[in-house]
């Protein structure tokens, strides 16, 4: 269940980019935002996700839209992730889980067998206005970064 509604603002939280500079979520308001979040940095999936968010970077900058990608990882890890597959999405570190719980994606999952708590695979849209326009819930990665950029045209 979505600890977000349309039209809900951008929950406060503050998170490190892989280079350890603070990306305030409020901030960022004035312009299309999206943030999407994602369960492991350097994993196929999660790869090919941040590779096709990288791919349409030029689409979502003609829009004026921000991209903004959000694991646990740390910064670190985030940078080795980045420089190894030359993304230029942006990666942010939410080690302590607050901005998932506020969005709603830190959930159960089930793997196997096995039950754990992991970042449900989650997309943001906010308009300029900082509110929430779309989300996307239990994403799979192909096709998804062109279907929120077609979603980002219509603000």
């Amino acid at each position: 269940m979505s600890a977000l509604a349309i039209a809900d603002d951008i929950p406060a939280g503050t998170l490190a980019d892989a280079d350890g500079a603070a990306i305030d979520l409020k901030a960022l308001k004035g312009a299309p935002l999206v943030v999407y979040f994602y369960p492991k940095a350097d994993t196929p999936g999660c790869t090919t996700e941040a590779q096709d968010f990288t791919r349409l970077a030029p689409d979502f900058a003609h829009l004026n839209a921000q991209v903004i990608a959000v694991s646990r990882d740390a910064p670190a890890k985030l940078c080795k992730f980045r420089d190894k597959y030359g993304l230029t999405v942006r990666l942010a570190s939410d080690e302590d889980g607050s901005v998932c719980e506020a969005f709603g994606t830190w959930v159960e999952k089930q793997n196997y067998g096995r039950t754990y708590m992991g970042i449900e695979r989650s997309t943001f849209l906010f308009g300029a206005d900082g509110k929430l326009v779309r989300e996307w819930r239990k994403v799979r990665v192909k096709g998804h970064a062109d279907a929120v950029l077609e979603a980002a045209k219509t603000l």
